[in-house]
């Protein structure tokens, strides 16, 4: 069986190598919008089935894997800042707070769909505007929920408390992604 990844995150193909799968990754182009409506824990599930619909080249012998991370302070949504400003917006309503973080899988054969949400929750330390900037600046965390990566200066100096698995706020929950790989016959390399 032959796995796809559908994404352009540089850390969930570090991720998914790191646990010893081989794959080929594939682009996937399509508008992430959701339902306004829709409850934040299933947003990031949602996003993942959509952007595995997208993708038309699935053959037999093919498993594609799809991902999406929400974070979500109070129940709103925090994308992915398009600029210097609205990180640190982001990041200063997530100073001193706690937020949830969802990502979403989806693993598509040409027989059958399957997906599921992990989640996380994060405690922040006060961040100061300095140290906002400090971060922004240097990091520019432009292409990442919330405006932040935990791998990153941010995730080591400032958080304080963690209830959940570190990978799924990194963006591939990998004890689960793993599991569900084995179960179908999606080997790693050994």
């Amino acid at each position: 069986m032959q796995l796809l990844l559908g994404s352009k995150s540089p850390r969930r193909s570090e991720l998914l190598s790191a646990l010893g799968f081989s794959f080929k990754s594939v682009r996937i182009d399509c508008d992430e919008m959701y339902p306004e409506t829709m409850p934040v824990e299933q947003i990031a599930e949602y996003l993942a089935e959509l952007k595995s619909n997208a993708y038309q080249s699935l053959v037999e012998d093919q498993i594609l894997l799809t991902c999406d991370t929400v974070v979500a302070l109070e129940q709103q949504v925090l994308g992915k800042p398009k600029n210097a400003m609205q990180a640190y917006e982001m990041l200063s309503r997530l100073s001193g707070q706690t937020h949830t973080v969802y990502t979403g899988v989806c693993l598509k054969s040409v027989v059958d769909s399957f997906s599921f949400t992990e989640c996380a929750r994060v405690e922040f330390e006060i961040i100061t505007r300095e140290e906002i900037e400090f971060y922004v600046s240097n990091f520019k965390p432009f292409d990442k929920a919330g405006s932040y990566g935990i791998q990153e200066w941010l995730g080591m100096a400032k958080i304080k408390n963690l209830e959940g698995s570190y990978y799924t706020i990194m963006g591939l929950p990998t004890h689960r992604v793993y599991q569900e790989l084995v179960k179908r016959q999606v080997s790693p390399i050994v």
